[in-house]
């Protein structure tokens, strides 16, 4: 059964004047959406609220985001001159994601850089991940190393240097290496919470306003598969 977050149960794993960043469960949604379902934002907003006595309506502004059944790290920014500068970061690239995810078939690499060009299906929400450049594709890189092979599935860590829609599980999927869970791409069957096993882990970026050199790493949840790794 998945804990969705509230405003007592958060994991903060940075907070500061101008940014707080979060460590994301199952099945949270970043940012509201057509389900209706309550989004981290307000949550976090609550627990801010809350926590500084703040009247009035609270500032935070969704920087990034992660796909719901994604877990790990999220950054919000607490003022508005830490947003404008975040996203600038976000957007050139400036900040090193590395994320971990389990996969069902072992790549036939220990170590590899692939890169395809993505295309987006709107209508079903998903992306495709081609040798080649199609009509309307845009490419997409990643690097990967195994770090743990474990009875049934392999544990790999992921660099990404590009942000692309779904772009690790198309590009996991793409080369016989669906994410565990991950019905959508290919897993053979769901996880009982209805996540997958994709983790945002580790996080480095210059601070926006202090502008020191921040690394934060999201503790994995807690199951047997992610125990194991």
């Amino acid at each position: 059964m998945k804990i969705l977050s509230d405003k007592n149960n958060l994991q903060i794993l940075h907070e500061d004047n101008h940014i707080i960043v979060v460590n994301k469960r199952v099945g949270d949604i970043v940012q509201g959406d057509k389900t209706g379902d309550k989004p981290l934002s307000d949550i976090v907003k609550e627990y801010i609220k809350e926590k500084y006595n703040k009247p009035g309506d609270v500032f935070l502004g969704v920087i990034h985001r992660l796909d719901r059944p994604t877990t790990g790290i999220v950054v919000f920014a607490r003022t508005s001159k830490a947003l404008s500068r975040m996203n600038e970061l976000f957007s050139n690239r400036e900040t090193k994601k590395t994320y971990w995810a389990v996969v069902k078939n072992k790549p036939k690499e220990t170590k590899a850089k692939l890169i395809h060009y993505l295309k987006r299906n709107e209508k079903n929400n998903t992306s495709k991940a081609h040798s080649k450049e199609v009509p309307d594709s845009k490419l997409a890189s990643l690097d990967y190393t195994i770090i743990k092979e474990l009875q049934n599935y392999t544990a790999l860590e992921i660099n990404l240097h590009t942000g692309r829609h779904h772009q690790i599980r198309a590009q996991l999927t793409a080369i016989g290496s669906p994410i565990k869970g991950d019905l959508k791409y290919g897993a053979d069957r769901s996880n009982p919470d209805g996540g997958i096993h994709l983790h945002a882990r580790k996080l480095t970026f210059v601070h926006p306003v202090s502008k020191e050199n921040i690394t934060i790493i999201a503790p994995t949840p807690d199951d047997p598969i992610w125990n194991a790794v």
